[in-house]
């Protein structure tokens, strides 16, 4: 249904509808608006994975140095190592009687007492390149350990790595 009028020399004709350049002009800006949405929902879901990733590495990190301070403060020998400068993947000490080890099983690092076997790190982070060395002084008694390991995100994009290196002491 169209209507004409007639305004003096010129004949306007009014219809519903949309023609199609106005469609294809909506159409346009609706896929620009989506493009920019999507790129922002997917850098925003990218963030997202890097911050989980850099908080697994760095709070595993802190709980196992956390942990092994600990343990090795209250122990009251260390068992392997055996020799002063010795080093390896184990760390074994006696602390009130029970028998503390700590081991590399893979990519998982455990700890394993009178009640079994605990795994330290969470399952979002792996644990590698595991090392012991024994340091003291013979002539005080006092033995310390160095501890060196890298944690690193299960998350593969991005992969975040961190090398944690320390030094404790029995008391």
């Amino acid at each position: 249904m169209k209507k004409t009028y007639h305004l003096s020399l010129i004949t306007y004709h009014l219809s519903r509808g949309f023609t199609l350049i106005e469609l294809l002009i909506s159409m346009g800006l609706m896929s620009v608006i989506l493009t920019i949405l999507t790129s922002l929902f997917v850098s925003v879901i990218e963030a997202q994975l890097e911050s989980q990733a850099t908080s697994s590495v760095d709070q595993d990190g802190r709980f196992i140095l956390t942990r092994l301070s600990y343990d090795i403060h209250r122990a009251n020998s260390i068992v392997i190592p055996a020799t002063l400068g010795g080093q390896g993947e184990t760390l074994q000490f006696i602390s009130s009687g029970i028998t503390y080890t700590y081991t590399l099983n893979g990519s998982i690092l455990n700890l394993t007492d009178n009640t079994g076997t605990e795994i330290v790190n969470s399952p979002r982070t792996t644990v590698t390149n595991v090392s012991f060395r024994r340091l003291g002084n013979t002539l005080s008694g006092k033995n310390t350990i160095e501890i060196q390991f890298t944690v690193t995100s299960t998350v593969t994009r991005p992969q975040e790595t961190r090398t944690y290196k320390t030094t404790v002491g029995i008391r």
